[in-house]
């Protein structure tokens, strides 16, 4: 990262909106989705290594929302491979904790920067083809081709894998700390199709059944993890921890839009690594919101 001249939030925001067609009243990324109530029964196994309340014993309401990576409101869903799913745990006293994840296990780069240098290479003249192997020559973003390994083919938001991208570090009890990087794992494979629109799909799921499911993962790190640079994956023997279920159960008219899901919000028992992708996002977030009316919540 240029120490002496990082990006700020508004350039960000200002370098997406002059690459990609935006629409004032949606998010500047992952603008279209769907979005519902949902139930979180924590398994209790997350107790050892953390006291945020979500993870303990008692069930949680929730806001989950799917969502396509897209800037485009009408996106081809076949363009946008990387989809998103976000959960807001709603907490009493009116708190709550954020989980925003996406189908792919590491980021593109390691910095803000580098991130929007990548944005502003997308200008309108070039192909996607053009775009696709200038990444694959540019050594700043080295992990592209593994990020395009694990984009497979797919046909609807409940049978996909999500993974945190940035790691945290839960707190127990007795104060010690554990890195760790969370997933959602769909409880079932079916990967059947009914409809065009994967909104549509997994609407018609969640009002006909069987339910949907996620069982929330924790991966445990161990020591020498890198837990400061979202672009390193941890090896796969890594300690895997069944902290919860989480069903969806109805679907929100409301389509969370008023909700904004900054996933460096966390509560008591959970705190934010020194991930400078995962910081910025909180900036980043916040001025989207800005520009589309809303106040962050």
């Amino acid at each position: 990262m240029n120490n002496q001249n990082p990006i700020t939030a508004i350039e960000a925001i200002d370098s997406i909106e002059s690459t990609f067609h935006t629409e004032n009243n949606l998010r500047r990324a992952h603008s279209t989705g769907v979005a519902f109530d949902a139930i979180f029964q924590p398994s209790g196994a997350a107790v050892p290594w953390t006291t945020a309340a979500h993870l303990q014993k008692t069930e949680v309401p929730a806001v989950v929302r799917f969502s396509h990576s897209s800037t485009n409101p009408n996106p081809n869903e076949r363009l946008s491979p990387v989809k998103g799913m976000a959960v807001r745990f709603q907490l009493p006293n009116n708190t709550y904790t954020n989980l925003t994840m996406v189908n792919v296990p590491i980021f593109i780069s390691k910095t803000p920067e580098a991130f929007i240098r990548l944005i502003q290479a997308f200008d309108s003249n070039s192909t996607w083809s053009q775009r696709i192997d200038a990444l694959m020559h540019n050594t700043e973003y080295k992990t592209f081709g593994t990020i395009l390994k694990e984009l497979k083919p797919f046909r609807n938001f409940e049978s996909l894998h999500y993974y945190s991208i940035h790691a945290y570090f839960l707190k127990n009890a007795d104060l010690e700390r554990q890195a760790v990087r969370f997933e959602w794992q769909p409880l079932t494979q079916n990967d059947d199709a009914t409809s065009n629109s994967m909104e549509n799909e997994l609407i018609h799921k969640v009002q006909q059944g069987p339910p949907v499911r996620f069982r929330l993962l924790m991966q445990l790190a161990e020591r020498g993890d890198a837990t400061a640079d979202p672009t390193i994956a941890w090896p796969d023997d890594r300690k895997l921890i069944e902290a919860g279920i989480l069903t969806l159960h109805s679907l929100r008219t409301d389509n969370a839009e008023s909700i904004v899901f900054d996933p460096t919000v966390t509560i008591k028992g959970i705190e934010c690594s020194d991930d400078p992708v995962l910081h910025f996002r909180s900036a980043a977030y916040n001025e989207s919101a800005k520009r589309r009316g809303v106040i962050k919540a």
